[in-house]
């Protein structure tokens, strides 16, 4: 064995046990088409398995949908690359049950609703979102368990995340 020191990374605990985080359309458009330096820890976290990214089948459907229009459109995103990170990724899940009117966390946006759903029904720690809509639903989503959060401060609350390597020195 070398003199030199040994580092471990920790071993990641079983899937289940992993933390799960929703996504929203516009920060996977941030990660995979715009490469925005403000979701990079996010996006480390998701492809080094530290967190478990759930997506149900209508929020892959969006976002096929959103890069095909407007400002995605004009980037001329790589759609092979973002297909192949949510093949990767994404652990997709059944849609969310509809829930009633009464007692449910309901946003402005109808469009965002999905993301919503799913994240309280799956009980994911964090939904991560830029959408203002969303955002403003983030006080009465804590008291229900669910912090909503932008991608630049995700970093910080899941700090307990970040396992940093362990150093052996050699005995």
């Amino acid at each position: 064995m070398s003199s030199a020191a040994e580092v471990i990374t920790p071993a990641l605990p079983p899937p289940a046990d992993r933390p799960a985080v929703v996504i929203d359309t516009q920060v996977v458009m941030d990660w995979l088409v715009f490469r925005d330096d403000r979701v990079q820890a996010l996006a480390l976290a998701v492809t080094s398995g530290a967190v478990r990214w759930l997506v149900a089948p209508a929020m892959r459907d969006e976002i096929r949908h959103v890069l095909g229009r407007g400002v995605a459109a004009a980037y001329a995103p790589d759609l092979p690359f973002i297909e192949s990170q949510f093949d990767a990724h994404a652990e997709v899940v059944a849609p969310p049950q509809a829930q009633p009117l009464a007692g449910r966390l309901v946003c402005r946006d109808p469009d965002d609703q999905k993301f919503i759903d799913l994240a309280l029904e799956a009980g994911v720690r964090w939904l991560v979102s830029r959408d203002k809509a969303v955002l403003q639903l983030a006080k009465r989503a804590r008291v229900r368990g669910l912090e909503i959060v932008k991608p630049e401060s995700w970093c910080f609350a899941a700090q307990d995340l970040d396992a940093a390597p362990v150093v052996h020195s050699p005995t």
